[in-house]
C-alpha cells in the first residue's frame, strides 16, 4: 500500500507537470491527427485491395494511429526524468521516504497514462471522419489498453536510456532511429497482404505491429480469442522493458 500511495503520488506530480506545459501533449496529439486527414484521404482508396478487413480504410487507419501517438508520446518520456535529473528534484526525491521503485515506477506510469489521453482523440477523431467501431465500448476500451501497455514498454526504454547517456539530444536522436523503422515495419498504415514479404516477416517480431494487431482486432471486433497472443506478447514486452528500467535505476542509484 505504501508503494501504491507513493506511486500515485510521484505520477500525479508528473501528470501536473504535462498539464501545466500542454505543449508537448497538443503537439503529439495534433500530428497524428494531421496523418489521419491526410492518409484517411491519400490512401482511401487503398482497401479496395484484399487483406484490410473493411472497406473504410479510416476504420483501419485510427487503431493503427492511435498506436502511433502512443509510441511517439512515450519514446521521449525519459526527458522528464532527465530534466529532473539536472534540476536536482532527482536527488531531492531519493532523499525522501519514497519508495525507490515508485520513484522510477512514477515516469512509467506517466507515459502509459498519458498515451490514453492522446489515443482516445485520435479514435474520436477518427469516429467523427466516418470510422465505426465493431468492438463498440469494449473495443475501444482495448485499443487504449494496448496504446498504454506499448507507451509504457517504450517509455520504460526511453527512461533507462537517459539514467545511461544522460543528454537530451541522444535521447531524442537513439529514440528516433529506433522507433521510426519500427513504425513501417508494422500494418500500422498497411494491410499485411499488401507488405513485401520480409516486412511482413520482421513485423512479426515487432512490438509495435503487436499493439497495433490488438488495437484493431479489438476496434473490428474480432473474436476475443484472437487478441490472446497479440495481448500476451506485448505485456511481456512491457514486463521486460519495465524491468529493464528497474534495473537501471538501481545502477544509477549505485553510482550516485
Amino acid at each position: 500500500m505504501t508503494f501504491l500511495r507513493d506511486l500515485s503520488t510521484l505520477t500525479g506530480r508528473l501528470l501536473l507537470r504535462n498539464f501545466r506545459m500542454p505543449a508537448f501533449l497538443i503537439i503529439s496529439i495534433v500530428q497524428p491527427i494531421i496523418w489521419l486527414l491526410l492518409f484517411g484521404q491519400l490512401f482511401a482508396g487503398v482497401t479496395k485491395l484484399a487483406g484490410f478487413g473493411t472497406d473504410n480504410y479510416m476504420e483501419f487507419l485510427a487503431p493503427g494511429l492511435a498506436i502511433m501517438s502512443a509510441l511517439f508520446g512515450s519514446a521521449y518520456s525519459g526527458m522528464a526524468l532527465l530534466m529532473d535529473h539536472d534540476r536536482a528534484i532527482l536527488d531531492r526525491l531519493l532523499v525522501t521516504p519514497a519508495s525507490r521503485g515508485a520513484v522510477i515506477g512514477a515516469y512509467v506510469a506517466q507515459s502509459g497514462l498519458t498515451v490514453i489521453v492522446q489515443a482516445s482523440v485520435i479514435l474520436v477523431v477518427g469516429l467523427l471522419l466516418g470510422a465505426h467501431i465493431g468492438g463498440g465500448v469494449a473495443g475501444f476500451l482495448v485499443v487504449l489498453v494496448a496504446g498504454s501497455l506499448l507507451g509504457a514498454g517504450f517509455g520504460a526504454l526511453s527512461n533507462a536510456l537517459a539514467l545511461h547517456v544522460m543528454r537530451h539530444d541522444a535521447i531524442i536522436a537513439i529514440m528516433n532511429f529506433i522507433i521510426l523503422p519500427l513504425t513501417f515495419l508494422s500494418s500500422m498504415m498497411m494491410a499485411p497482404s499488401g507488405m513485401p514479404d520480409w516486412i511482413r516477416l520482421a513485423a512479426g517480431f515487432n512490438p509495435v505491429n503487436w499493439a497495433v494487431e490488438l488495437a484493431r482486432a479489438a476496434f473490428f471486433g474480432t473474436a476475443p480469442g484472437a487478441l490472446l497472443v497479440p495481448a500476451a506478447a506485448l505485456a511481456l514486452f512491457t514486463l521486460v522493458c519495465v524491468l529493464i528500467a528497474v534495473r537501471s535505476f538501481q545502477r544509477f542509484m549505485a553510482k550516485a
